[in-house]
């Protein structure tokens, strides 16, 4: 883990811009690293509902905007990791393996993301309480944690149809920076799988109620002759 270098001083960073071309073109730092994560294997699916769903931008808490890989420290401190980063920033990544997941989970006709001009059924609202490396525990190598708020509903009504939390955490192997993503895959994937069984069920269930409610005759306004 590099922790974030402090700026040059005014004289030293002056000396550098007078310095020949040559020297303008030459850099000690090592090359930012970009790291990706995959989304969960596909579980055994039941047969798919006739319904699609729609993932929402995701929201996230203060600090997990950016693309930082973040972790966590003793009192409180938030810190990331230098020299490296996730593709994109936290609530696009999520977005994108949500969407991903809720595709190869097989429960869905057709699952859209926010930029999508298709309607849907359901929408699915997801906010990111916390995606981090966790260095609070006493051993030298963080553990991840991955927690996400849920929210279904459907489209037409806005009607919440269920809330859920979907978490999970991992250790990393080592304290390196490669075993921490790994660590950050597992999490993920275990909230990300969570995710799409509590989304699935929540839908399948609003539905069945919805083909009752519909089955069922309506009450007779009229009264009994006296």
């Amino acid at each position: 883990m590099r922790l974030p270098t402090a700026a040059l001083p005014g004289a030293a960073l002056l000396s550098a811009l007078l310095a020949g071309c040559s020297g303008l073109f030459q850099s000690t730092q090592r090359p930012e690293q970009i790291y990706y994560l995959r989304p969960p294997a596909a579980a055994g699916a039941a047969a798919a509902l006739p319904l699609s769903v729609r993932v929402g931008h995701p929201l996230a808490s203060p600090g997990l905007e950016s693309p930082h890989i973040m972790l966590l420290q003793a009192d409180h401190r938030m810190n990331f990791y230098t020299g490296s980063r996730w593709p994109a920033s936290v609530p696009d990544v999520i977005e994108a393996l949500t969407v991903q997941t809720l595709r190869a989970s097989g429960d869905w006709a057709s699952v859209e993301d926010s930029r999508s001009p298709f309607p849907s059924n359901y929408l699915l609202q997801v906010a990111v309480r916390r995606f981090d490396a966790d260095y609070t525990s006493a051993g030298a190598a963080p553990e991840v944690r991955v927690v996400l708020d849920c929210t279904i509903g459907r489209r037409e009504g806005r009607d919440v149809v269920a809330t859920f939390v979907a978490e999970g955490m991992a250790s990393a192997a080592a304290n390196r920076l490669s075993d921490v993503v790994a660590a950050f895959e597992q999490a993920s994937g275990a909230a990300l799988s969570a995710l799409a069984q509590r989304a699935a069920q929540a839908a399948r269930a609003d539905n069945e109620r919805g083909a009752q409610n519909a089955a069922s005759p309506a009450p007779s306004s009229s009264r009994p002759s006296q």
